[in-house]
């Protein structure tokens, strides 16, 4: 008795470890292989489980319905197709650009110009008035050229629509007109603007560009500044070391200035260098605000 109980408890523990080894076993699919416990019934039903048909419960056969027991149904008619229109999209009236501090400020300088599109002056931002005031902004560089009237879009603005082109002294042949108060310069031939205004930036306090008449004294492509050690585009000299030439910094931050020159926008420093030949007039007049 003592032995057949001994060997009914060594089959009872063999059976109790075999399945807790069963449950400690990593699980297909799991991530990185982790072991993931199992439990009872999860051992039981696994695909990796043997069935046993003893446990299998008995599922009686289910009759199959004759002719005489189905149910008549009537048949279906199908509903009609309906087709559903999307809506369109509402518009919402707003203005493709921002509108700025100074929208009226630009709106009238710009209508006065007129020759950027059409604008509105009533302070509003308008899609006409965001294409005209791109336009201005991508013409005399004014970054970032998104159509908001901002105050350097207004200072430009205004600066150009103050000009008054009359008051250049011009002489027989091609005149560059410098206007230090508003800080612009255009060309003139035989009383007539044949480069328009555009945006200049002129000596700085300690070297404010001089007034009076020249001529065009010398010319290249590039000049190389000794003084500044800097190349200068499209040079043209007409007062000593004083000449035209392209800016090689952002033109509109006024805090600087040249040292006597006459900055110029790349698009008008090349406009500039192919009209003026040497010997072609300079007249520069006014004064730079704080010089």
């Amino acid at each position: 008795m003592v032995g057949k109980g001994l060997r009914l408890v060594a089959v009872a523990v063999v059976a109790l470890f075999g399945v807790g080894a069963c449950a400690l076993e990593s699980q297909p699919g799991q991530a990185g292989g982790e072991t993931q416990p199992v439990s009872a019934g999860q051992g039981a039903t696994g695909a990796s489980a043997s069935p046993d048909p003893a446990a299998s419960p008995t599922v009686e056969p289910t009759p199959t319905p004759t002719q005489s027991t189905l149910p008549t149904v009537a048949p279906s008619t199908p509903a009609p197709k309906t087709t559903t229109k999307a809506p369109k999209p509402k518009k919402t009236g707003k203005p493709g650009c921002p509108q700025g501090e100074s929208q009226r400020a630009v709106e009238t300088a710009l209508a006065k110009l007129g020759t950027f599109g059409t604008v509105t002056v009533d302070g509003k931002q308008s899609d006409a008035d965001c294409a005209a005031i791109k336009k201005f902004q991508q013409r005399y560089g004014i970054s970032p050229a998104a159509g908001r009237a901002g105050p350097t879009t207004a200072d430009v603005a205004q600066r150009l629509a103050a000009t008054d082109t009359s008051k250049c002294k011009t002489g027989s042949g091609t005149t560059f007109c410098v206007d230090l108060t508003h800080q612009t310069v255009w060309a003139m031939r035989g009383g007539k603007v044949v480069l328009k205004p555009t945006v200049t930036r002129t000596g700085m306090p300690g070297y404010a560009t001089p007034t009076g008449a020249y001529s065009v004294q010398n010319k290249a492509l590039k000049e190389w500044s000794n003084p500044y050690e800097v190349w200068l585009p499209y040079w043209q000299r007409f007062n000593g070391g004083i000449g035209f030439h392209e800016t090689t910094t952002y033109i509109h931050t006024k805090s600087i200035g040249s040292h006597g020159c006459v900055n110029l926008l790349p698009s008008d420093a090349r406009a500039f260098y192919d009209l003026g030949k040497v010997g072609s007039r300079v007249y520069v007049f006014g004064r730079r605000p704080g010089t």
